[in-house]
């Protein structure tokens, strides 16, 4: 199973396993080795059109933060049943109107080797107040490009998908466990004719002897 289609399945499994009423759409799916990460679009509350931006931008955060807390526990059951399937970690989020926030995500500890010159890119980042450390400098840089290379990292995530997709039609493609999928193992099996009974049957021998046996 190819990377896309694993998140197909799992957008459809949340599809049928979150309530209706939560979101106003589909869900924006974001996946990686370690987390998934689950984003849905609320309805916005109802302001004034005289509205400032200030007083807009509020209440759209303040019907973020309502369905966080609303939702709480309901989320935490279904992100346990995901992790469960999937290995990996659930975290959620919420879009309303222009305002977008994700709620507690995962900080993941990624090692790396440095030649001197791009050492010396963190150390400036941090002597110029940038960033505090070298760790800090590195997660900005990251941050830098996926916003100014975002289309080429878009064409880059399309290519790497469909190599995916050959791979996966190669003769060696091992099949992957996927708790996701539909459980087949219980599907009907054929009938077996029974055996005629004959008069050496148990259940023969068991039949009433008399016609005269009276019912009650």
């Amino acid at each position: 199973m190819t990377r896309h289609e694993r998140e197909e399945r799992i957008r459809g499994w949340l599809v049928g396993r979150l309530p209706d009423e939560w979101f106003a759409g589909p869900v924006e799916l974001t996946s990686d080795r370690e987390e998934i990460t689950v984003v849905g679009q609320l309805v916005p509350p109802k302001v004034s059109d005289e509205a400032s931006p200030v007083e807009r931008s509020a209440a759209e955060s303040g019907r973020i933060k309502e369905f966080r807390e609303r939702t709480r526990e309901h989320r935490i059951r279904i992100a346990r049943e995901l992790e469960h399937a999937t290995g990996q970690k659930v975290a959620w989020g919420a879009r309303c109107g222009e305002s977008r926030e994700t709620f507690t995500t995962l900080s993941v500890p990624v090692m790396t080797r440095l030649r001197q010159s791009e050492r010396q890119v963190l150390d400036t980042l941090v002597e110029s107040g940038v960033a505090r450390t070298r760790s800090e400098a590195l997660a900005w840089c990251v941050k830098l490009v996926g916003k100014h290379a975002e289309s080429w990292l878009g064409e880059l995530r399309e290519a790497m998908a469909h190599v995916e997709r050959v791979r996966a039609l190669g003769p060696d493609a091992a099949e992957s466990t996927d708790r996701l999928a539909p459980d087949t193992s219980e599907a009907e099996k054929p009938e077996t004719e029974q055996p005629e009974q004959t008069a050496n049957t148990p259940e023969a021998s068991e039949a009433p002897k008399s016609a005269d046996v009276n019912e009650s």
